[in-house]
């Protein structure tokens, strides 16, 4: 008997038990609470955008215009540093070595210009004077013997052949005298003046090769562009660093004096952009932390917009008008990079007056 009625019974408790289930579970659940309660325009009438934080000068990626293996990181980050502050430097030892035989080869070339334009010496000069006066002596003595010889008459107490070796004698003499004379006043002369300029030819010769290695190292010393905050540092003594463009930077930098916000608007509400609109930003995360901005200017260009994801090269599907703003970092504890939410303030939008709706007025 029990079991005549036993499955019927079961039957009934599971069609009820799937009679419930359906309907519970065909009624709608109610909707999740946000985690973080999002912003509200303070604006009627507004234009919502996506903007990021950077620094006033935008950030600088710094990179080594010559590579190398850094040798003194001189910065840490956080810093704040002053336009030329040395940041990082690549090892120099080899053109180091360079300048000094390059700046011998100058302090060479200075000496002999020097030498030519100190030129003549006391030393020389007296020497060459007492040349001459030996040389003159020397020939007032054969010319006096030769006219002493040449007053004689009687041809019996000379001879011609005595009389000509007298007067060769003589002339020979006064040629020595003549070449002791110009050898003094080459002396008191000095340098030659086209000696004098290829000695200062060598000397400019060798500046621009000392100038050349000077520059040359100057290159591997990596100096901040502007006054600026050192943003990041991605490099160590004694890593090798690449003279490219990286996707990493070997160091980031910015002027954090005032920060910008550069928010991408929609190419669809670009026309309701307007210079110096009234704008407020949100960060994101926090609806309390909020500020005022100041506008600053447009970019000009509309472009692809770029998912803020940190790569360059991921884009979606919508074209931006990106609008800068500005606003002081002492108001607002926030970082470079950080997203914000940015409402600003437009004009109302007019519906748009079709043919169809004009002919039924």
């Amino acid at each position: 008997m029990i079991r005549a009625f036993l499955i019927p019974i079961l039957a009934i408790v599971g069609m009820l038990y799937a009679v419930v289930t359906v309907v519970k579970s065909s009624q709608p659940r109610p909707p999740a609470l946000p985690v973080v309660m999002p912003p509200t325009s303070p604006f009627e009438q507004f234009i919502a955008g996506s903007g990021i934080i950077e620094t006033a000068s935008q950030n600088i990626a710094l990179g080594t215009p010559v590579s190398g293996t850094v040798s003194k990181v001189a910065v840490t980050v956080g810093d704040h540093v002053k336009k030329g502050d040395v940041l990082f430097t690549i090892d120099t030892r080899e053109l180091d070595s360079q300048l000094a035989v390059r700046e011998a080869d100058l302090a060479t070339a200075r000496a002999s210009l020097k030498k030519l334009e100190s030129m003549p010496r006391p030393e020389e000069v007296t020497p060459a004077e007492a040349r001459v006066e030996s040389a003159r002596a020397t020939y007032d003595d054969l010319k006096s013997q030769f006219q002493m010889l040449e007053r004689v008459t009687d041809t019996r107490a000379r001879s011609e052949e005595e009389l000509s070796k007298r007067r060769f004698a003589m002339i020979a003499a006064e040629g020595r005298l003549e070449e002791a004379k110009a050898a003094l006043a080459l002396v008191k002369a000095g340098a030659w003046l086209p000696d004098l300029q290829v000695a200062k030819a060598q000397i400019a010769t060798a500046e621009a090769g000392v100038n050349q290695i000077k520059t040359e190292i100057e290159r591997r010393i990596i100096r901040a562009p502007i006054d600026c905050r050192v943003l990041q540092v991605n490099v160590r003594p004694g890593e090798f660093a690449t003279a490219a463009a990286l996707n990493t930077p070997l160091m980031l930098v910015g002027d954090v004096s005032k920060l910008h916000v550069r928010v991408d608007i929609d190419e669809n509400d670009a026309w309701r952009a307007k210079s110096g609109a009234k704008a407020e930003a949100f960060l994101r995360g926090n609806r309390d932390v909020k500020t005022t901005l100041q506008f600053v200017r447009f970019e000009p260009y509309v472009i692809p917009k770029k998912s803020l994801t940190g790569d360059a090269t991921e884009r979606v599907d919508t074209r931006v008008l990106q609008m800068i703003f500005s606003f002081d970092p002492a108001t607002l504890p926030v970082f470079v990079g950080q997203q914000m939410d940015v409402y600003i303030e437009a004009d109302a939008v007019e519906p748009v007056r079709t043919a169809d709706t004009a002919s039924a007025k």
